[in-house]
C-alpha cells in the first residue's frame, strides 16, 4: 500500500508544481505589491500602506462594483432561466438527441472569447444584421451596442454553457418516475415541479450559479467591447490601473478585493449548502 501511496504522490508532484507555480505564486505577489508603492515609471515597490485599497473603496469606484455584482447576478438568473428548459429537455425529451444537443450548445464555446464578442459587436451596432433586419420590418433602428443590455446579452451568452451542463448532469441521474408518482397522487404540475423536481436538481442549480457568477464577477471583455462609459465593470478598473492609469498596486489591491469577494461567495454556497445536506439528513433520520 505504501509503495501505491509513493506512486501517485510521485505522479501527482509535477501537477501540484505547476498549480504552485502559475496560480499560487502570482496569487502571492499580487498580494505583496497591493501593500506597496510605485515609482516614477508607474512599476511596483515593496512596501507596506493600505492607500491603496483606500483608493478601491472611493466613491467613484462603488458603481462599478455594484454594476459588476448587478450584471452577475442578472446573468445567471437568465442562465437559469434560459438553461433548465433546454437541459430538461434534453434528458426527458429529447431521447438520443439530448446529447447532439448539449455538443451543438458547447461547440460555438469552444471558439475563443474574442471572436464571439466581435461577432456580437457587429451584430448589434447600429448597421449591424440585427438593425437592417428590424428596419426591414418596420421596426426601425434600436440603439443596443454600448448599453447595459447588450453587455448582460453579452454575458449570457458567453456563459449560458456551464449552466446548461451541471444541469444537465443532475437531470440525467434523475428518477421521472417520481414525477409519475407525484401526478398520481394527485399533485398538479406545478406542485411536482416545486416540491420534486425542483429540490431534486438542486446541486445542478448551485453547481451552474457557481460557474456563472464567479467568472461575470472577474469578467471584463463583454463590458469593454460591448458596453460604453457607462457599463464598466470591476474587471476594466483592474485592467486599466494596470495598462492606462500606471497604478499597478492599487490593480492589485482591486484584484484582492475581487478574491475575497469571490473566496466570500463560495464559502457562504458551500455553508448554505452543508446545512441543506444537514437538514435533509436530520429529517430523513426523524421519518
Amino acid at each position: 500500500m505504501e509503495r501505491f501511496t509513493r506512486i501517485w504522490n510521485a505522479l501527482l508532484t509535477p501537477g501540484a508544481l505547476v498549480l504552485l507555480g502559475l496560480f499560487l505564486v502570482p496569487l502571492a505577489l499580487v498580494v505583496v505589491f497591493s501593500f506597496g508603492t510605485v515609482d516614477i515609471l508607474g512599476r511596483p515597490v515593496l512596501g507596506f500602506t493600505t492607500d491603496n485599497y483606500s483608493q478601491v473603496f472611493q466613491s467613484y469606484n462603488l458603481p462599478a462594483v455594484w454594476r459588476t455584482v448587478l450584471f452577475s447576478l442578472a446573468t445567471t438568473a437568465i442562465c437559469v432561466a434560459l438553461a433548465y428548459p433546454v437541459a430538461y429537455y434534453c434528458v426527458r425529451f429529447a431521447g438520443r438527441l439530448g446529447p447532439v444537443i448539449i455538443v451543438a450548445v458547447v461547440a460555438p464555446w469552444l471558439v475563443d472569447y474574442l471572436v464571439r464578442i466581435y461577432a456580437w459587436r457587429t451584430l448589434l451596432s447600429d448597421g449591424g444584421i440585427i438593425n437592417n433586419l428590424l428596419g426591414d420590418v418596420g421596426l426601425g433602428q434600436v440603439h443596443v451596442l454600448g448599453t447595459s443590455w447588450a453587455v448582460i446579452l453579452g454575458l449570457v451568452y458567453g456563459y449560458l454553457p456551464l449552466m446548461i451542463l451541471p444541469l444537465y448532469a443532475t437531470l440525467g441521474t434523475f428518477d421521472f418516475r417520481l414525477v409519475e408518482a407525484g401526478k398520481d397522487l394527485y399533485g398538479t404540475p406545478r406542485a411536482v415541479f416545486a416540491h420534486v423536481t425542483l429540490p431534486a436538481s438542486r446541486p445542478g442549480i448551485v453547481g451552474g450559479c457557481l460557474l456563472v457568477f464567479l467568472p461575470v464577477l472577474g469578467d471584463f471583455a463583454t463590458a469593454q467591447f460591448l458596453g460604453g462609459p457607462n457599463t464598466t465593470m470591476a474587471g476594466n478598473l483592474i485592467a486599466s490601473q494596470f495598462t492606462e492609469a500606471g497604478a499597478q498596486t492599487v490593480g492589485a489591491a482591486f484584484a484582492v478585493v475581487l478574491i475575497v469577494l469571490l473566496v466570500a461567495t463560495l464559502a457562504l454556497t458551500f455553508g448554505l449548502a452543508r446545512r441543506g445536506l444537514a437538514a435533509a439528513a436530520t429529517a430523513g433520520a426523524a421519518a
